[in-house]
């Protein structure tokens, strides 16, 4: 129990902090409301009247979204597999080899399917 006495000051620490920065902004913080203060901020831009439903949203924003993804996952596992290269033998080649024929596949289908163009 005494090896967890640290973490636990180090969070009550924390959460006393947060409650009383919380506290104290409603305490001293200006409580002068306005029209402009009210307003949504949209970077100085007078904000547009959106259309029931939210708007449409092209679906390039999300291939390249899920694009980053796959990437940061292939990263995730390439890492340790190079760091621990000499203790995984023939199983981590071809595991690895593997994985990135999977990853090269789903690559080479967005290529065919227009998914990088930025027409």
């Amino acid at each position: 129990m005494e090896l967890y006495t640290p973490v636990l000051a180090l969070v009550v620490l924390a959460a006393g902090f947060a409650i009383a920065s919380i506290g104290m902004a409603a305490i001293i913080g200006p409580k002068r409301a306005n029209k402009v203060k009210l307003d949504a901020y949209e970077c100085g831009i007078q904000p547009t009247p959106q259309p029931l439903g939210g708007g449409r949203i092209p679906v390039k924003y999300y291939t390249v979204a899920m694009t980053f993804i796959i990437f940061d996952v292939e990263i995730m596992f390439l890492v340790p597999w190079a760091i621990y290269f000499d203790e995984l033998a023939w199983f981590g080649v071809i595991a690895v080899l593997l994985f990135l024929f999977n990853i090269t596949l789903a690559y080479a289908y967005e290529w065919r399917r227009g998914g990088l163009d930025w027409d």
